[in-house]
């Protein structure tokens, strides 16, 4: 087993960062003219990476499967990005979202990476003001902030329901004022398929021109990938149909660990599944707790008639409803974490108290909400005798101010008015925690590759906290990155520009047009998403909410048989030297089919329960999960060797000096 190296600096936690700044290695303005970086993705994680690195001098080129990289699925994150800059005067600090990150991934990421988070975390702000992103202001026309999961302070900074794209328009306005002086060449509707090393550094990647299904060669000093995460193995999801796995897959058979692939993060506010068609979900900001009441009927007879059509939610008595996360966290309420709100979700639909006409579904209500505000607006505006109809249209006008955008999108899926009747949610997966192992410095076990945000492993643990995405990818690509990857860059200011012509790009080329021929010599029986729908139910029904031995093992099983089958059998029509989408998703699906088996091996490894990885037999008596710290408490890092069965395990023990080690309650 190798020894991870997390190259953590020595010192006090709160003095790391600062010092290792001033420790690593510089390149110096004129050096940076002659270094190129490859930076794969333009999501927020890229484009901030890609504009501060071509702003410090270094040439830059970027590349992204999409039309244009404001086309990142970066664009649909809705509620907002946190940061302690402590506006609302509630108690919040660095410290406090340090400890809370900590808390909220269930004690499993690394001390170092996730108080440098907290520590940047108030510069992002500050930057993105800057950049003219358009945050929610109070009336005074200070910036305006709203709770999320998993705290008990307002530190989310939001721009209506559209943060991600907000942020992701500032990011690249910043971009294409790189492009124009010439320092990024930007290659859009290109996908990475593979890692090129030399003398085992990485230094240029092989990809595909999906609009002429030309193979093309790029060279760099380092490669940075900023790709997301790999949640679309689960079929339906929250992420954007284009959404893979691929880059970070490519660079795990080159030799870059894999860390908690287990470790996936379910969102308990998505809108429910409507029919065995539906090729995505679409997700309800966590936003919406601040407000909203998360309920179910408490009597069975109740929910059953809600299911049939024969009653309305809103005939349905106060005393006759059950806000069961108010009953069972009263400290937290509506606003736990989000693994927490989920389980307890699927706890009451399994139960017999789901909504819809599945029985997966609960109510997530606005009704208290609407009139609180509108009574406040009422006396405010010396309405005091207002009458009931009155404070319900001035508490609407509120609410849509904060959330109409969301309810506008709710209405036109769900063909329900949010304002008249009660959403309903259930959970979905939303977030990939695991990702490539990384180091401080943000470089994976491959000399020169480094991966930017959800791409990585490093900072959210075993369940992310609402709000915290968006902070991790601007603090990877404008405030760590540029630093860090300095250290290394240093070493190779006199190697002069990549040769594109040499054995190792040949030979990475040759495998890559091998790939693309396999995937083409199928038979012709099944199409791709014949078989990333099967490897979705899999992976959903065995490896989704709740997990145990028996059925990880049968789905370790189940993904290998259906891996050989899809060589054998999938139809891929056209050539693969031409436009060709099916042949793009077929490699996405077979990246997934690998990944998914790690995904159920990592998770039967992994004999506790931790944030979003909920094993079955390790839980308390009233069904919260039960972590193992003596055995468990560590990164799983994975070596490819062939095939996933075949996967070594590396481990990077955690250490935690500054919290204490405790049994997560929100209670």
């Amino acid at each position: 087993m190798a020894t991870l190296d997390s190259k953590v600096p020595k010192g006090p936690l709160a003095e790391k960062w600062s010092k290792h700044k001033n420790d690593i290695k510089l390149v110096n303005p004129a050096n940076k003219r002659n270094i190129d970086i490859i930076v794969v993705g333009t999501g927020l994680a890229g484009a901030s990476a890609s504009a501060t690195l071509a702003e410090l001098g270094y040439n830059v080129k970027t590349f992204c499967y999409q039309d244009s990289p404001r086309r990142a699925h970066s664009i649909a994150a809705q509620g907002g990005v946190n940061a302690a800059k402590n506006y609302q005067g509630d108690g919040d600090s660095v410290y406090r979202l340090f400890y809370d990150t900590i808390k909220g991934g269930d004690y499993r990421s690394r001390e170092a990476n996730v108080h440098r988070l907290a520590e940047v975390s108030t510069n992002i702000i500050d930057q993105c003001v800057a950049q003219g992103v358009p945050f929610a202001r109070e009336y005074g026309g200070l910036l305006d902030n709203r709770s999320f999961g998993g705290v008990q302070v307002s530190r989310t900074f939001y721009a209506k329901g559209q943060t991600g794209q907000q942020l992701l328009l500032g990011a690249y306005s910043a971009m294409n004022r790189q492009i124009q002086r010439g320092k990024i060449k930007s290659y859009t509707r290109h996908e990475m398929m593979d890692l090129v090393l030399v003398d085992g550094k990485a230094r240029g990647i092989i990809a595909r021109d999906l609009v002429s299904g030309e193979i093309e060669r790029h060279g760099a000093h380092a490669v940075v990938l900023a790709t997301g995460g790999y949640g679309n193995v689960f079929f339906l999801s929250t992420y954007c149909m284009g959404a893979n796995v691929m880059a970070a897959w490519r660079a795990h058979r080159r030799g870059a660990y894999f860390a908690n692939p287990c470790f996936t993060q379910i969102h308990p506010t998505c809108i429910p599944v409507s029919g065995d068609h539906q090729s995505k979900l679409t997700l309800m900001s966590e936003s919406l707790r601040n407000d909203g009441r998360i309920w179910v009927p408490k009597n069975l007879e109740d929910a059953k008639a809600i299911r049939e059509g024969r009653l309305k939610p809103v005939q349905i008595a106060e005393e006759d409803r059950d806000y069961f996360l108010e009953r069972r966290y009263p400290a937290f309420g509506n606003l736990v974490p989000r693994d927490v709100a989920s389980r307890a979700a699927k706890e009451r639909c399994d139960a017999g108290h789901g909504v819809n006409k599945t029985g997966e579904a609960v109510y997530l209500d606005f009704d208290s909400a609407i009139m609180r505000y509108g009574r406040e607006k009422a006396n405010t505006s010396g309405l005091k005798d207002a009458d009931d109809k009155t404070v319900r249209a001035l508490g609407e006008k509120i609410v849509e101010a904060k959330y109409g955008n969301l309810f506008q999108m709710y209405e036109k899926i769900a063909d329900e008015n949010p304002y008249k009747t009660p959403m309903k949610i259930y959970p979905a997966v939303h977030y990939a925690m695991g990702g490539l192992w990384v180091d401080y410095n943000l470089m994976t076990t491959i000399p020169g590759c480094y991966a930017a945000g959800e791409a990585n492993f490093s900072d959210h643990g075993a369940n992310r906290l609402g709000a915290s995405a968006l902070m991790q990818g601007l603090a990877d690509g404008y405030f760590v990155l540029p630093y860090t990857i300095g250290d290394y860059l240093a070493d190779d200011i006199q190697t002069g520009a990549i040769d594109t012509q040499s054995a190792e790009f040949d030979q990475a080329e040759k495998a890559v047009r091998e790939k693309l021929e396999r995937l083409m010599s199928g038979s012709g029986t099944h199409s791709v998403d014949y078989y990333h729908k099967k490897l979705g139910k899999i992976m959903w029904n065995k490896c989704g909410m709740s997990r145990n031995a028996k059925e990880l093992q049968e789905a370790i099983d189940e993904i290998a048989a259906l891996r050989k089958d899809f060589y054998k059998n999938v139809r891929i029509p056209g050539s693969a030297d031409t436009k060709n989408q099916e042949l793009e998703k077929a490699g996405r699906v077979a990246d997934f089919l690998e990944l998914g088996e790690l995904f159920a091996l990592d998770a039967l490894n992994r004999n506790e329960s931790c944030g979003g990885h909920f094993r079955e037999e390790c839980q308390t008596e009233d069904g919260e999960a039960l972590r193992d710290d003596e055995n468990y408490r560590y990164v799983a890092a994975w070596e490819f060797k062939g095939e996933p069965k075949d996967a070594v395990l590396h481990k990077e023990e955690l250490v935690y000096e500054n919290i204490e080690l405790k049994t997560r309650s929100y209670k």
